[in-house]
């Protein structure tokens, strides 16, 4: 027998390896295995398993397989095949396939199951040598039903000693068991009952079980669109299947964990990388032994090990946090109806803002569409206004805040009403100037430091970096340096002086870097404990809070501007998303967005709130321009310190691949960023129908004209980060 293995040093090759004769029988697929590579034991993937007349390839004889580190395989064959399939669409390594499929925390070396002692009642009558004090211990292990022994101290007022002492005497037994370690364990939840579904929410429920395609659920946000998954979760968990509910951001996790273990209990595990080593560890194994069926997360939980694998929801399926920006660059909504496919599971994509992809796909009849259009209970759409920044001319440029959002959130403090607050930038001012026009500037890239008052420093977003802020201009020596633009930071001082009565909460990512911190804010406004959240496009989706009646999104047409061939889809999608935050329950709501451009047809299609409309005019202009949806889309990216060298190898590349027929091959340019944490970075824009074609130029290019070791060069297909 030999085996095929895939081996974690992104080598994109496999290795052949003899099965010992002990082995044989014992060997799948999927599994772990230690081989000997090279002078040392690397651990691998047993990939295919093949009857070999000799051991031998090329004359020289097969090494053996070390060991079988796991029996139990991490990979089932359909996982195995979803993972080749990645791997050729994106161009990628496979073993960086089979890595993102399965979270490190489990590969670790010292990876184990937290083991503690457990503590139960005999199954034997007491002893008579009992005193009364053992006497009574033992009879509170038995109506407890036993328990960790260091809890059992601590709730009976004894010692491990005592208790060591009656299981010698056989009155307790003692054993060590792994314990798990559950990253709900704080969470208070309550169990809940099924809703009772509209017309609208039955006849999609309906479409989602009946349909062999995938299913777009095209809800208004408010909807219900979530009672409508947890009832097609319970209908597949009633015929032994299981499910994956992918959510876009970890600061929605939490929120959708709760409503769903408050339906499925113990049978829901959470995969997301706020979770310690410990708790993916044991999350990971729930899955794969069959104890959890219903795994909530984001991207990644698309490769959740779940058995008999029925349903994949994909929520917010728009959402580009489901790109994947390091390699394997997958999408996991398409990663998603991938594995539908292939393990035959339903797939769901919900959203109010489709992807222009997935709508072209059911207008193509690819996609069943179901509908629901409008909200569920007593929610009511809220009213929307588009506010004109440049009226009141010169005196009041600049304002963060125009009279009638004030108005308006001064009208929502006195009814004891809630208020969200969206502004996507972080920060206090986006930029420091002197008035000699010069611009503080990271050194590394080519960005300049957002000014961020709460530690008085400047930032760079981009790598990280940050520095003093200087006393004068670093060019002309004036210490006449100017604050402008408007973050987080700023816009949440303006508030505190305007409202100074008002507690108010921020949510962006330098207020959400310890643990548990999104829970925690989104929790505390929940409860009322805030009056205004005020943040980045974590507030923007997903978030259901009875009480908010009033959204204000300011600056909204700052990413309209973006170098993006979807900065206007975008754009209506976050509009659309973060407005219907407001009136989910039965106070109505009211929605500002403020704008220096309120002409702008994507804010004026989003202040309607007709999808159809905007997507239809803006599949016209991309099938004009040949852009995505009609043709698939990728980048190739270089990456170099040399500044000549990255735009000498990008001209080059660029002329050798515009000679590949049926491909689309744009000139070699800077990217928008022009320099990123001390690399110059260049790309080239390819486009045909097939991205086969796209990946074999790829393969072809990179084959005939290697990059030297100073360069580095990779693919993105169906690029999403234009910059």
């Amino acid at each position: 027998m030999i085996v095929k293995v895939a081996i974690d040093l992104s080598l994109d090759r496999l290795f052949t390896y003899e099965v010992p004769g002990e082995l044989q029988g014992k060997l799948a697929v999927g599994q772990l295995l230690c081989v000997p590579f090279s002078s040392r034991q690397v651990n691998a993937f047993a990939m295919e398993i093949s009857a070999g007349d000799e051991a031998s390839v090329e004359g020289r004889r097969l090494r053996p397989i070390g060991k079988i580190i796991d029996e139990k395989p991490f990979f089932t064959p359909a996982l195995l095949k979803l993972v080749g399939q990645i791997a050729a669409y994106t161009a990628s390594p496979i073993e960086s396939v089979l890595r993102a499929a399965v979270p490190a925390a489990v590969l670790k070396p010292n990876a184990k199951a937290r083991e503690l002692l457990f503590v139960e009642p005999s199954r034997e009558p007491f002893a008579a040598a009992l005193t009364s004090r053992q006497r009574w211990i033992c009879e509170q292990v038995v109506r407890l039903g036993g328990g960790w022994m260091r809890q059992l101290c601590r709730e009976l007022g004894t010692t491990p000693s005592t208790l060591r002492a009656l299981g010698q005497k056989g009155a307790l037994v003692i054993t060590v068991q792994a314990r798990r370690r559950d990253p709900l364990c704080a969470a208070k939840i309550r169990p809940s009952r099924p809703l009772e579904l509209n017309a609208e929410q039955r006849a999609a429920l309906d479409t989602v079980l009946a349909s062999e395609l995938p299913v777009l659920l095209h809800g208004v946000t408010g909807s219900g669109k979530t009672e409508v998954y947890l009832q097609a979760i319970a209908a597949v968990l009633e015929n032994g299947g299981g499910a994956i509910v992918m959510v876009p951001e970890i600061a929605l996790t939490p929120q959708t964990v709760q409503r769903f273990a408050s339906r499925f209990g113990d049978q829901v595990a959470v995969l997301h990388s706020a979770l310690s080593d410990g708790e993916r560890y044991d999350e990971w194994h729930r899955i794969r032994s069959g104890q959890a069926r219903v795994v909530v997360g984001p991207r990644s939980a698309v490769f959740a090990p779940v058995r008999n694998l029925a349903l994949i929801v994909v929520d917010e399926e728009h959402e580009t946090s489901y790109k994947q920006e390091d390699a394997p660059r997958y999408h996991a909504r398409d990663v998603a109806v991938m594995r539908g496919r292939i393990e035959h599971a339903r797939v769901v994509l919900g959203s109010a803002t489709p992807s222009l992809e997935t709508w072209l796909n059911v207008r193509k009849g690819k996609y069943t569409l179901a509908t629901i259009a409008r909200r569920a209970g007593a929610g009511r759409l809220p009213s929307v206004a588009i506010v004109d920044m440049a009226e009141g001319g010169e005196e009041r440029r600049g304002a963060i805040f125009s009279p009638r959002l004030l108005e308006a959130i001064a009208l929502r403090l006195d009814r004891g009403e809630q208020t969200i607050l969206f502004l996507n930038r972080r920060g206090y001012s986006r930029s420091v100037v002197c008035e000699c026009g010069y611009v503080m500037t990271c050194p590394d890239c080519s960005a300049p430091y957002t000014y961020h008052r709460a530690d008085n420093c400047l930032r760079c977003h981009i790598c990280g970096g940050w520095r003093t802020v200087p006393r004068e201009c670093p060019e002309c020596k004036s210490s006449t340096l100017s604050y402008r633009g408007i973050g987080t930071q700023r816009a949440e001082a303006a508030l505190a002086k305007c409202f100074p009565h008002a507690r108010i909460l921020r949510m962006d990512a330098d207020s959400t870097s310890r643990k548990q911190s999104h829970d925690d804010i989104l929790g505390a406004f929940r409860r009322g404990e805030a009056q205004i959240l005020l943040g980045t496009q974590m507030i923007a989706k997903g978030l259901d809070f009875p009480n908010v009646t009033l959204v204000g999104v300011l600056n909204a047409d700052s990413s309209l501007n973006m170098p993006d061939i979807r900065a206007a889809e975008r754009t209506y999608q976050l509009l659309s998303q973060v407005a219907g935050r407001a009136g989910r329950a039965e106070l109505p709501g009211e929605v500002f967005i403020q704008t220096y451009d309120p002409s702008s047809p994507v804010i004026v299609a989003a202040a309607r709130g007709d999808f159809v409309a905007f997507a239809e005019e803006e599949l016209k202009i991309r099938r004009e321009l040949d852009f995505p949806p009609y043709l698939r889309m990728a980048l190739v990216n270089l990456r170099s310190k040399n500044a000549k060298l990255v735009s000498e190898w990008s001209e080059m590349y660029a002329k050798s691949l515009k000679q590949v027929k049926g491909l689309i091959v744009g000139d070699a340019i800077p990217s928008a960023i022009e320099k990123a944490d001390g690399w110059y970075r260049w790309q080239i824009m390819l486009r045909s129908p097939s991205s086969a074609v796209i990946v074999r130029a790829w393969r072809w290019i990179i084959a005939v004209r290697p990059a030297p070791r100073e360069l580095r060069v990779f693919l993105d297909v169906d690029a999403y980060n234009m910059v």
